[in-house]
Parts: structure tokens; C-alpha cells; sequence
């Protein structure tokens, strides 16, 4: 009973707030000026909000033009895998293995731990070339190096950024800071979504963490949250809080939504805040997401040589897992698959986070799935209009870590920003090219550079969007997700 009595007198004390003269003067002596300062500023949608018009997130809006790619599956290797042991061969670093590094390369130079002078690195993996192509994969990935006519390798990327969360903030949100919504809120903000039953924007994560930028890799920023990324996973319930309590049916659960979405729309009626349609979108895809998830989500249906290409493990957290469950995302037409695999951080400080070991061990738990991720869309007609991005947030040094001027106990390189490669295939890239080159021992990118925004712009331009259209007015200006930056390789197009 005494509780009953405090919920009306909250609900009265709720009522006389928003309804009183006195309450509203007391509580806006500031914000009424802010308010019209704001307006002075031009702050505030210059446009009706997308959630307040007949397209929403959960329908298929129009591209700019027409685009190659439908769909992307971005595997986002989280730490920087090295370059030098997988993809930029260079034996002239191997020649070097041992000597001081010139100073030339660290005159004026800042790196995340290398102090005083370190030695050069020589690859630690045997090279050779494969394919038609003829392009230089190291005995690490013996499975990719099937694929690389399908591929194309992006030599010469380069990013200012050279911690973990900033680089990869820089990467998948086009900023080093905090606040900016991510590729996948762009994507699904300019084009909404092909499926009304899935998210149009699914997270996928392995290796043990999250990558060093949180979920801030993967939020919406200053984008309404429906466009936000939903977190996934391959063992247990797909989506945590999914499934319904016991004693709840779906007929209960759906009188329950209804009831909550009617009070939401009063109180968009009488508020006006946005937000509150997103809550009210959400409601309603979480429960048409009880029915789809599950079955979209269940990889054990799978024929036993699907799971014998991709040596998946149903039931457990893996990347073959989830590569999987990309193909089946990709096939139910979700708009952006991003895979998160951590543990590439290779120092040296330890057996597991070295080039000698660790990397090994990495490239053992990617090489088969991402291969037959591969072969598998190409084989069932997906890989022509779904674009694969596979990278790091930046690339590792040509110089041994000697993190304060003591030499690791393992083989590792440190963080380099100036060159890393990143591959592309699929949804309109040209198959079968290595673009871009670095220096003779892989320390800079010296032809056909290409920035983290030129990445974005290209990735937008390849889903039918153009990258300086696709803007969001916040706080006074229009924001883009390649900000004032970015042009479109055009050289990688098919």
C-alpha cells in the first residue's frame, strides 16, 4: 500500500512539472537563453528527423547512385597485425636483421614505446606469390593464398594515429575522439535496412576482448541509437536479455510492447524528443528479433562440410564462428557485418603478444575461415555485391621493440602509423591488384597512398553513397563520417 501511495505521488509531482508556469520559470532561467542563443547559432535539424518520416532504419532508403555493394562484412583484426610477416615482402629488410636502425628513422619520429636505438627486424615469415596475380602472401595464411585473385591489397595505408583506441576510433568512426558515430551507424543512417526482422547493423566479436576502443567502435555518436550497432555473439543466447521469462508468452510479451509504445507516443506527442520514436523502433525490432535472431544465429543447421570448410565450432566464441554466422547475415541481407577478432598486439612482451609465437597463433585462428568466407560467397552468387574489408587500426615496425631501451624477451614490433596493408574483395573492387608501395624496407608508403578517409570515402562510394553528401547537422554544422577529408581511390574500382 505505502508503495502505491509513492508511485501516484511521483506520478502527481511528474504531472505538476511538466504542467505548472512556476515549475517551468524556476527550472529554465539559463535555458530559455541557451535556447535562443541556439537558434541565433543555427543549432538544432535544419530537417525532419528520419525517424519522423515514412523511411526509418528499418526500411531500404535510396543511394546517391547506384551502387556495387549491398552489404558489407568488415573484419577489423583488433591490435594491427604486422604487414611485414604476412603481406609486404621485403627482403631488404631481412638483409638489415640485426643492425642499429639508421637514425635517419628516428630523427623527429614518435612511437608508442621504442626508446634509444633499436635493432631492424627482418620478416619472420617465409614469401612467396600466388595466384594469377602473382601477389607476395607469406606461409602464414596458407589458406588465403587460394584467394588473392579475388583480392585487393591495399599496400600503402597510412593513419596519424598510432595508440589502439584512437587509431581504431580514427578507422571506424573518422575521428581519434570520442562522439562520432561509427561506419556501420553511417551506412545504416544513409540506406536504412534490406531486412525489417534483423538489425541492420550486427557486431561480431572474438579472440577473448573487445578491441581497445570499447563500443564506442561500433555506437552511433550523435546518430540516433537505433542506428548503433547490436552486439551478437556465437555462443549462448545471440543477444543477451533476448529470450522472454518464464511464464510469458509471446501474445503477453506483444500486449506488453504495445502498451509501452502507446505511452511512447504520448509522450513524443507532448515532449517532441526524437529519442523516444528510437525507443519506440526498438521495442518493436527486439520483438520481431525473438523470431529472426535465433534462426539466423543457428549455425548448426549448417551441412557438415560448410562447418568442415570454415572449421567452425558451434556452441563456442570463435572467429570461424562468426564468419559463418556472416555469411548467413550477408544471405538475410544484413547491411553491415563487422567482425572484431583481438590479440594482434605483437610487442614481444610475452610468448602470446609476439611476432614469433602470438602472430602464428593469430593467423592459425583467421587463416581457414576468412578463406572460405571467401569462397563461399563467390560460390553462392554474394560475393558480386558484398563488400569484404579485412585490416588493422595501423601497421608495426621494422624495428625490433625495445620498450625503454630494453630489448623484449620475444620478437615484436612496434606501433607504426606511416604504412600498413589492408585488403578489399567483392562489391565492385577490382580482383586481383596489389595497389600501393612502400619503402624498400616497408617503413613508409611512398606511391598511391591512402588514408583511413580514403578508405571511408571509397567504402561509402562502393555502397552507392557519396561521402560528402552523407551528413548529419549537429551542434551548429553538418558532420560526415570522412569529416572534411577523404577522396575515393578510384584507381581499386572495378
Amino acid at each position: 500500500m505505502k508503495e502505491n501511495k509513492n508511485l501516484l505521488k511521483e506520478a502527481f509531482y511528474k504531472k505538476v512539472a511538466l504542467d505548472t508556469r512556476r515549475h517551468f520559470l524556476k527550472k529554465s532561467t539559463l535555458g530559455m537563453g541557451a535556447l535562443a542563443l541556439g537558434n541565433l547559432l543555427g543549432c538544432g535539424p535544419k530537417h525532419g528527423h528520419l525517424l519522423d518520416s515514412p523511411a526509418s532504419p528499418t526500411h531500404d532508403l535510396n543511394s546517391h547512385f547506384a551502387p556495387k555493394a549491398k552489404r558489407i562484412i568488415y573484419m577489423h583484426m583488433a591490435g594491427a597485425p604486422s604487414q611485414l610477416e604476412l603481406f609486404d615482402y621485403k627482403p631488404e629488410l631481412a638483409k638489415l636483421h640485426g643492425k642499429e636502425c639508421p637514425p635517419s628513422l628516428l630523427q623527429g619520429k614518435r612511437f608508442a614505446f621504442i626508446q634509444g636505438v633499436p635493432t631492424m627486424l627482418g620478416p619472420q615469415a617465409n614469401f612467396a606469390q600466388h595466384g594469377n596475380s602473382r601477389a607476395w602472401v607469406s606461409d602464414l595464411l596458407p589458406n588465403f593464398q587460394k584467394q588473392v585473385d579475388d583480392v585487393a591489397f591495399l599496400k600503402a595505408m597510412y593513419t596519424e594515429e598510432f595508440n589502439h583506441a584512437p587509431a581504431q576510433m580514427l578507422l571506424q568512426t573518422g575521428s581519434p575522439r570520442l562522439g562520432r558515430p561509427s561506419m556501420g551507424s553511417w551506412v545504416t543512417y544513409g540506406l536504412g535496412s534490406l531486412n525489417e526482422n534483423l538489425p541492420g547493423f550486427v557486431v561480431l566479436l572474438s579472440g577473448g576482448k573487445a578491441p581497445s576502443a570499447g563500443k564506442s567502435a561500433w555506437g552511433s555518436g550523435f546518430l540516433p541509437s537505433i542506428y548503433q550497432g547490436v552486439q551478437c555473439r556465437s555462443e549462448g543466447d545471440p543477444v543477451l536479455y533476448l529470450s522472454d521469462p518464464k511464464g510469458i508468452n509471446r501474445g503477453i510479451k506483444h500486449k506488453i510492447i504495445q502498451t509501452i509504445n502507446d505511452i511512447n507516443q504520448q509522450e513524443y506527442a507532448e515532449m517532441g524528443d526524437p529519442e523516444t520514436l528510437t525507443r519506440i523502433k526498438q521495442y518493436e525490432m527486439a520483438f520481431k528479433m525473438q523470431m529472426s535472431v535465433p534462426e539466423a544465429m543457428d549455425i548448426e543447421k549448417e551441412p557438415d562440410y560448410i562447418h568442415r570448410l570454415y572449421g567452425t565450432d558451434p556452441g563456442k566464441s570463435s572467429f570461424a564462428n562468426n564468419c559463418l554466422l556472416a555469411r548467413r547475415l550477408a544471405e538475410r541481407d544484413v547491411r553491415f557485418i563487422q567482425l572484431y577478432h583481438w590479440g594482434w598486439d605483437a610487442h614481444g612482451t610475452s610468448e602470446d603478444s609476439s611476432i614469433d609465437y602470438g602472430l602464428r597463433d593469430r593467423c592459425k585462428e583467421v587463416d581457414q575461415a576468412m578463406a572460405a568466407l571467401l569462397f563461399d560467397l563467390k560460390q553462392r552468387g554474394l560475393l558480386d555485391d558484398t563488400l569484404v574489408v579485412w585490416g588493422g587500426e595501423f601497421g608495426r615496425t621494422p624495428m625490433q621493440e625495445n620498450r625503454g631501451g630494453v630489448v623484449m624477451p620475444y620478437l615484436g614490433r612496434d606501433h607504426h602509423g606511416e604504412a600498413f596493408t589492408m585488403w578489399m574483395a567483392g562489391g565492385g573492387v577490382r580482383s586481383g591488384i596489389s595497389y600501393g608501395e612502400t619503402d624498400e624496407i616497408g617503413y613508409s608508403a611512398i606511391k598511391d597512398r591512402i588514408h583511413v578517409h580514403d578508405l571511408q570515402a571509397t567504402i561509402l562510394h562502393l555502397m552507392g553513397m557519396d561521402h560528402e553528401k552523407l551528413t548529419y547537422h549537429f551542434q551548429g554544422r553538418n558532420y560526415r563520417l570522412t569529416d572534411v577529408h577523404g577522396h575515393v581511390v578510384k584507381s581499386v574500382l572495378a
